[in-house]
């Protein structure tokens, strides 16, 4: 206990600024999200192409405690945070020594990499998966495998990208009676890829798998990039933005694979010599499923490194005896600060997507999420130089339509809309959208056709259902999520 108090409240000073901030981005989805929203989602998260269950029955219980108020949000995710780095130390007392232990979790704790997953509502699921799989961890390791074989199943049904976190255990700690669990536990992850995969291509605008807008080949060539930015960050924690810009070159992207190669070619041949590239090793197993060939619409995103931290943080923490007190101490609170200040960032929208915004200035996202958070003429400067950036980009055009939509601009909010659908024609919510700028024009028979065309394209975009209610209609499409 004496040491667990002082990890959990470094924890709580680097990542305690979190409960005083806001939505961002597709934290706002949830709100929006029958499944969370309505009270029948409870039992349809369920079904089998609803991903992630176990995450939207803590979102559903998160809105009826407190509605859309991020607090209770984000003092659950902080809350699991501190589980997390409690579960580490406890696991790794029984894997390395203790001192080694505690250093391990302390830069767990504190490491500025860490901040996504924290701050970032909708990254939540990374956060209860990373919990179950340390709690399967400490329960393998007294080999009550069943109950670990269960706790295991949890963690993929929070989030599927702990896949290969079987192959760690056996890795740590194997033994010919834990191979029928080991299978077991391998059957499922198989089980819960498949069925990822299913559902990303069933679901629009899923941004992952075959909806990603990304092809496996091309998100695979990044990848080597996006590793190669992580592990900057982790040793030199300094440069982090929520929009990374990732090198196109092929040269680049190649000489950044062979490096990872290189990396865990060395890793896996000394893992038995030197205890330290046993977790380097651990550590890049568990980063493949979001890292190599399942493709997600951002090529690079931090929140992916938290549960592979669990094995980098203990990899320096058997280095930590090499270093001195002093310089232990000068590293801790240089971390903590720098997360301190990455949570200061991640307090309001405006700024989050400023930061964004100046360090990838050639990127049209953060331009159009900052001109929903600050006054409208600021905002149609950055939409007329998102507009600049990627004349071609169909959302540049939707956020300008959007921004005349609010200001009352129905004639010019049409026009957007209509740009926008040339460019991707079954958007649905842009259909939706281009509906509402219709009905304020007075067109309700256009604007009924479009809301229609929205459904059809995504039937449980719940403001176009809404809007075809408000217009008398009652045989709407079903949407799964929240029609029997």
């Amino acid at each position: 206990m004496r040491r667990l108090l002082p990890l959990l409240a470094a924890a709580l000073l680097a990542y305690g600024g979190a409960l005083r901030g806001s939505f961002h981005f597709d934290d706002y989805s949830l709100l929006a999200n029958p499944l969370i929203t309505f009270g029948e989602g409870l039992w349809r998260m369920w079904q089998p192409l609803q991903t992630r269950p176990l995450t939207n029955l803590t979102f559903w219980l998160n809105y009826r405690l407190g509605g859309s108020d991020p607090v209770g949000y984000h003092a659950v995710d902080l809350a699991l945070h501190l589980t997390a780095v409690m579960l580490l130390f406890m696991a790794l007392k029984h894997l390395i020594p203790e001192i080694a232990a505690f250093w391990a979790a302390l830069i767990f704790a504190v490491h500025p990499i860490q901040s996504e997953a924290v701050n970032y509502v909708f990254a939540r699921g990374t956060l209860l998966s990373t919990v179950f799989c340390l709690a399967c961890l400490i329960f393998w390791l007294r080999r009550k495998h069943f109950a670990a074989v269960a706790l295991f199943a949890c963690a993929l049904l929070a989030k599927e990208e702990c896949v290969t976190f079987p192959l760690v255990l056996l890795l740590l700690a194997p033994s010919y009676d834990r191979l029928r669990p080991f299978a077991i536990m391998m059957a499922m992850a198989a089980l819960a890829g498949l069925r990822a995969v299913w559902s990303t291509a069933y679901t629009p605008g899923s941004g992952a798998g075959f909806t990603a807008g990304v092809a496996p080949w091309e998100y695979a060539a990044a990848q080597g990039a996006a590793l190669a930015r992580y592990l900057q960050l982790l040793v030199i924690p300094w440069g982090f933005t929520i929009e990374p810009t990732i090198s196109t070159s092929f040269m680049v992207r190649a000489l950044a694979w062979l490096g990872i190669g290189c990396l865990a070619f060395v890793a896996w041949k000394f893992r038995r010599r030197v205890p330290a590239a046993l977790w380097v090793s651990a550590a890049l197993i568990l980063i493949i499923p979001s890292s190599t060939i399942f493709p997600a619409a951002d090529l690079a995103a931090d929140r992916r490194m938290y549960l592979p931290m669990v094995a980098f943080a203990a990899a320096f923490g058997l280095i930590t005896p090499r270093l001195s007190k002093h310089a232990l101490a000068a590293l801790t609170i240089g971390l903590l600060i720098l997360s301190f200040l990455r949570t200061e960032a991640w307090r309001t929208e405006q700024s989050l997507w400023s930061e964004a915004a100046q360090r990838s200035p050639t990127h049209v996202r953060p331009l159009l999420q900052l001109s929903r958070a600050v006054p409208p003429t600021e905002a149609r400067a950055l939409l007329t130089q998102a507009k600049a950036v990627e004349p071609r980009n169909a959302a540049v055009y939707s956020e300008f339509g959007r921004f005349w939509l609010n200001s009352g601009r129905y004639d010019l909010a049409l026009g957007e809309f209509g740009r926008a659908l040339a460019l991707q024609p079954n958007d649905a919510n842009a259909l939706n959208n281009r509906g509402a700028a219709l009905l304020g024009l007075k067109q309700e028979r256009a604007a009924r056709q479009d809301f229609e065309r929205a459904l059809k394209a995504d039937p449980c975009v719940l403001a176009a259902r809404n809007n075809l209610r408000a217009l008398g209609a009652t045989n709407l499409p079903p949407c799964p999520a929240i029609e029997r």
